[in-house]
């Protein structure tokens, strides 16, 4: 019963957490360290099944986006003509390379080192400097009228490598993407679009590879129903953050996530110190 209520916890942190530009490892890592939350055993490979919940999530919430990029690939290759569907496909894929680099380089210190609260609370802070730094850059060009609404191949780049700060517990992978997006001119609502379909990719990727350790120690068969639920919690809570984040986008800027953020670094500063 422990499991099963800690589980669906996780769940929801994750969830709300994964798309919301406050860090979903963060919050895992706080959920852990201070609630005692997630004490099933499964670690970094119970965290890959919510992570693969919430990588649903964005394929059903952006199904049609995702047809399109299908239909779009199919074209371009049955009429042997390049299209704008191609440039987002080639933005996607190359905006993933450099975490995925970075994921596998780097994989020790983010599976023991970087996860601690202290850490966290570092990354909320410092990400908060960039979403500041990202909306008065924004500012300055939606003021002079050239917001771009299309990414491309080289913005693809750029905003993977904004990814690999997310690598950091408390910067946030949509909070990084979508700054990413935003200092290069894109909408607030584009940025977010494609932040969230960039960061399916790495988190199909990364959540399979410990969805298999997880097989081969044969720990899912006993949380197997615990697990489910979590993950749908994960999967519930996901869609709801994503339509809440695109919806305000639209008519808000990021300062209240700035604001909690801050908030919730004191409090951990005040409560580890």
């Amino acid at each position: 019963m422990q499991d099963t209520i800690s589980l669906i916890f996780l769940g929801l942190v994750q969830g709300l957490t994964e798309f919301l530009p406050v860090s979903s490892t963060g919050h895992l890592i706080l959920a852990r360290e201070f609630f005692g939350f997630g004490t099933t055993g499964l670690g970094l490979a119970e965290d890959a099944v919510l992570h693969l919940a919430t990588a649903l999530a964005v394929a059903v919430y952006f199904r049609k986006d995702i047809f399109r990029l299908v239909v779009g690939a199919f074209n371009a290759i049955t009429k042997r003509s390049w299209n704008k569907e191609m440039t987002v496909i080639s933005a996607l894929f190359i905006g993933t390379i450099p975490a995925v680099i970075a994921g596998l380089w780097f994989e020790s210190a983010i599976e023991t080192v970087l996860r601690d609260s202290l850490v966290v609370a570092g990354g909320l802070i410092v990400g908060s400097g960039i979403f500041l730094l990202a909306e008065r850059v924004h500012k300055k060009i939606s003021e002079k009228g050239e917001m771009e609404r299309e990414v491309s191949i080289g913005r693809g780049l750029i905003i993977g490598l904004f990814q690999v700060l997310a690598l950091v517990p408390g910067m946030s992978r949509s909070g990084m993407t979508i700054s990413g997006g935003m200092l290069l001119g894109l909408t607030r609502v584009e940025a977010a679009r494609f932040a969230f379909l960039l960061a399916f990719q790495v988190i199909v990727g990364a959540g399979s590879l410990k969805l298999v350790e997880l097989l081969q120690t044969g720990s899912g068969t006993s949380v197997g129903i615990p697990l489910a639920l979590g993950a749908l919690a994960a999967f519930a809570s996901g869609m709801f953050a994503i339509h809440t984040l695109i919806t305000l986008l639209k008519t808000r800027t990021l300062m209240p996530f700035v604001i909690y953020r801050l908030v919730l670094a004191a409090i951990i500063l005040v409560v580890a110190l």
